[in-house]
């Protein structure tokens, strides 16, 4: 059964939701992802997040562009935790978004990604999954060795090539 469930207003959005599918995958974690609107189908939404705890999810990802209602209803309503992902629009770039999110009221709380932060979204859901589940612990340990190894083997290439060599090879 999916343990975390993406959520999103608007297709719009599948660019970076997208993004947090593929790192759960990447983890082996168990999801599932739908376009609701808050605000077009009030009713869906509702039923959405009122049924996420039958449905076993453990997290909710919800991603939201400039009132960013999505991420705090569901807060509201779903009584695990939720991580919003601001999304970058075309008037303020995501920053009313951000806003929206993290200016939460006291006692609806919303954990906050960086604006189109996707993938740390997924892997905050992982990391909160894996407080549980040992296995997943260890894949994020492979993973944060994984994110290591390339950071020095740049570096080395860095040190072979040298700067001016190195920039034309990218």
């Amino acid at each position: 059964m999916p343990k975390v469930g993406i959520v999103m207003g608007s297709d719009s959005d599948m660019k970076v939701m997208s993004k947090a599918a593929d790192m759960l995958e990447k983890l082996g974690v168990e999801y599932e992802i739908t376009i609701i609107s808050a605000h077009r189908e009030p009713d869906v939404f509702f039923e959405y997040a009122k049924s996420a705890e039958e449905k076993d999810f453990k997290v909710i990802i919800a991603g939201a562009g400039m009132a960013a209602h999505l991420p705090g209803m569901c807060a509201a309503i779903f009584p695990m935790p939720v991580i919003g992902i601001p999304m970058s629009g075309k008037n303020l770039e995501g920053v009313d978004a951000l806003y929206s999110i993290v200016q939460m009221p006291p006692g609806i709380p919303v954990a906050t990604v960086a604006i189109d932060g996707g993938m740390n979204a997924a892997l905050l859901a992982a990391r909160i999954l894996a407080t549980s589940d040992s296995e997943l612990l260890e894949r994020l340990k492979a993973y944060s060795r994984e994110m290591k190894e390339t950071v020095q083997a740049k570096a080395e290439k860095l040190d072979r090539l040298g700067h001016k060599e190195y920039l034309n090879q990218m």
